[in-house]
C-alpha cells in the first residue's frame, strides 16, 4: 500500500514563502514505481470544496491552477520518492489544509480529486495579512 505523508505547513505572513513536502512510501514489492505515478497538491479551506492546486504527470507535464501559477512550483525527486511545493508571495486566500495526492492516472483530468487514489493526511497553511 502506497502511503503519503505531507508536512511543512505553518503560519506565514502575507507575501512570504513556505515549502511543503510529501514523502511517498512505496511497498518493497513495488519499488521503482514512484516515477510512474502522477502527483498533485490540492487544498481545502473551511467550508469549501477541495481545490486543485498543481499536478505533475508521470511524463513530467506540469499543470497549475490559475490562482497559483507564477507563485507556486511543484517538484518531484524520483530517487527519493518525494514531492515538494514551493509557495511564494502567499496571500490570505491561500490559507487552507494542503493535501498531497498520487495515483496511476493516465487521463486528462488531473485537476480532479478522483484522479488520485493515494492521499496524505493534510498540512495546515495559514497566511496572516
Amino acid at each position: 500500500q502506497v502511503q503519503l505523508a505531507d508536512s511543512g505547513g505553518g503560519l506565514v505572513q502575507a507575501g512570504g514563502p513556505l515549502r511543503l513536502f510529501c514523502t511517498v512510501a512505496i511497498p518493497t514489492a513495488a519499488i521503482g514505481t514512484f516515477s510512474t505515478l502522477a502527483v498533485a497538491w490540492f487544498r481545502q479551506a473551511p467550508g469549501k470544496d477541495r481545490e486543485f492546486v498543481v499536478a505533475k504527470t508521470w511524463s513530467g507535464t506540469t499543470l497549475y491552477s490559475g490562482s497559483v501559477k507564477g507563485r507556486f512550483t511543484i517538484s518531484r525527486d524520483n530517487a527519493r520518492n518525494t514531492v515538494s511545493l514551493q509557495m511564494n508571495t502567499l496571500r490570505s486566500d491561500d490559507t487552507a489544509v494542503y493535501y498531497c495526492a498520487a495515483g496511476q492516472y493516465r487521463g486528462t483530468m488531473y485537476d480532479t480529486p478522483s484522479a488520485y487514489i493515494y492521499w496524505g493526511q493534510g498540512t495546515q497553511v495559514t497566511v496572516s495579512s
